[in-house]
C-alpha cells in the first residue's frame, strides 16, 4: 500500500468554514444569510457579452496565449489611474481573485514562527492563506473604529519577533461590516511607520458605500510602507477571479516571482474583457446600482431584527456599506451551537468563533444581506429570531 507523507503545513490547511456551511444552504428551502456571494442581479452580463465579442474580433489571438505574469498592460493603467493616490502601473500585479494576493504575501513574508498581526475578529480566507507557512498568528484588540493602536505597539514585538505585518481591512470588513473611522486611520499609519511595521491593506469592498465613500485608503497615506488588495469580485462578477496587488518596489519583484511559480499569469482573456468593459467610466455608471440594492437590502434586515429580536438581549451593528452585519447574541448562547437549530428553522447563518485567529467569542454571528430578497430577509430573521427565543426558553 503507497503510504503518503504530507508536508507538515499541509496539516494546518483546514476546509472552509462558511464552505461547508453553503453546502448545507443547499438544502431546498434554507433561506441563506451566510455566504459572502455578491447578488447575480449585479452582473453585467450584457456588458461581458459584448466585451467577449469584441476581444474576440480583435485580440483573440493574444487573448487566448500565454501572457506576462504581471497582467494585460492596459488592465494595471486602468486600476493604478482608478485608485485615489498615485499609482504607477508598474506597481500593478495583477492576481487570480484577491484571495492568490493573500496566499503570495504569505509566501513572500512568513516564516515558520513568523509573527502575523490581525484584526480582532478577521477574514477567515486570510487566516487560511497564512496558516499553511506556519506563522504565529495574534489578534490586536480592535473596537467599532478599528485597530487599538496601543494593543498594536504592545503586541508588534522587536527582534527576531517582530511582527513581519497587519493585516487589516479598513472598509466595511468582513465579518463586521465595521468601517474604520478617519481618525482611526491617521493614527495606525503614523504608528506602523514609527514601528516600523508594513501593513498589508485589503479592499474588497470599498467601493461598496450607501451614503458616503469612506476615508482615505491606509496605502495612500504611506504607499511605501503598505501592500494594498483589491478585487473585481464584488464590482464586476467573482467568476472572473481576478484581483490585483499594488506594492512597494521593496516587495513587488519577490510578489511577482511566486506569482510566476503559482500559476504562470492570471486569465488574459479575462484581463482583456475587464479592461474593455471598464473603457468608458463604466464602474461610475454600474457600482451606484450596486450600491442602492445592497442598502435597500441592509435596511430590510435592520428593519427585520428591529421588529423580530426586540427583548430578547440580542445586538448587532448598522454597517454603512459592504456585504455584511455582525450580531452578538444573549449571555450564554453559541451561535455554533445553534446553528443546526437555526437551519432547523431553514435559515442559515456564519458562526462567528470562525473569524477569530484566537480567543474567539461564541455569541458572535455574521450575516450577509445581499443574495436574499426583502421578504427572505423578513422570514429569515424571523426564523432566526424564533431560534433564539427557544434557546433562551431552555
Amino acid at each position: 500500500m503507497t503510504h503518503w507523507n504530507l508536508a507538515a503545513r499541509a496539516a494546518k490547511m483546514n476546509p472552509s468554514v462558511i464552505r461547508e456551511i453553503l453546502k448545507v444552504t443547499e438544502k431546498p428551502g434554507i433561506i441563506s444569510l451566510a455566504g459572502g456571494l455578491p447578488s447575480p442581479k449585479t452582473f453585467p452580463v450584457d456588458a461581458f457579452a459584448s466585451a467577449c465579442a469584441a476581444v474576440l474580433a480583435h485580440d483573440g489571438a493574444a487573448a487566448l496565449q500565454y501572457a506576462a505574469s504581471e497582467g494585460y498592460a492596459p488592465l494595471r493603467a486602468a486600476i493604478a489611474a482608478h485608485l485615489p493616490w498615485d499609482v504607477d502601473p508598474a506597481q500593478v500585479l495583477i492576481t487570480t481573485g484577491s484571495q492568490q494576493g493573500l496566499d503570495l504575501v504569505a509566501k513572500v513574508l512568513i516564516d515558520e514562527g513568523s509573527r502575523v498581526l490581525v484584526e480582532t475578529p478577521t477574514y477567515l480566507g486570510a487566516l487560511q492563506a497564512f496558516t499553511p507557512m506556519q506563522p504565529q498568528v495574534v489578534s490586536v484588540d480592535s473596537d467599532e473604529q478599528g485597530v487599538n493602536i496601543d494593543d498594536l505597539s504592545a503586541k508588534t514585538g522587536s527582534g527576531a519577533d517582530k511582527a513581519r505585518f497587519l493585516y487589516v481591512l479598513p472598509n466595511f470588513q468582513n465579518p463586521t461590516g465595521r468601517t474604520m473611522s478617519e481618525a482611526r486611520r491617521a493614527a495606525l499609519v503614523q504608528q506602523a511607520a514609527t514601528l516600523g511595521l508594513p501593513l498589508v491593506e485589503d479592499n474588497p469592498y470599498g467601493d461598496l458605500w450607501f451614503d458616503s465613500p469612506p476615508p482615505a485608503p491606509l496605502t495612500a497615506r504611506n504607499p511605501e510602507g503598505c501592500i494594498y488588495l483589491g478585487s473585481f469580485s464584488k464590482v464586476l462578477a467573482p467568476g472572473l477571479r481576478l484581483g490585483y496587488i499594488v506594492a512597494p518596489q521593496a516587495v513587488y519583484p519577490k510578489l511577482l516571482q511566486a506569482k510566476q511559480a503559482a500559476d504562470l499569469h492570471s486569465p488574459g482573456f479575462n484581463q482583456r474583457m475587464v479592461a474593455e468593459v471598464l473603457k468608458d467610466g463604466f464602474l461610475d455608471r454600474h457600482v451606484p446600482t450596486i450600491r442602492a440594492l445592497y442598502k435597500q437590502q441592509r435596511d430590510a434586515m435592520l428593519a427585520a431584527l428591529e421588529r423580530e429580536m426586540a427583548g430578547l438581549g440580542v445586538h448587532w451593528n448598522s454597517p454603512q456599506g459592504g456585504m455584511f452585519l455582525w450580531l452578538r447574541l444573549p449571555e450564554g448562547l453559541d451561535a455554533t451551537a445553534l446553528l443546526a437549530e437555526a437551519v432547523q428553522r431553514n435559515v442559515a447563518y456564519v458562526p462567528g468563533a470562525a473569524f477569530y485567529a484566537e480567543h474567539a467569542d461564541p455569541r458572535t454571528l455574521r450575516l450577509s444581506f445581499v443574495t436574499a430578497s426583502s421578504a427572505q430577509i423578513d422570514t429569515g430573521i424571523a426564523a432566526l429570531a424564533a431560534t433564539v427565543r427557544a434557546a433562551i426558553a431552555g
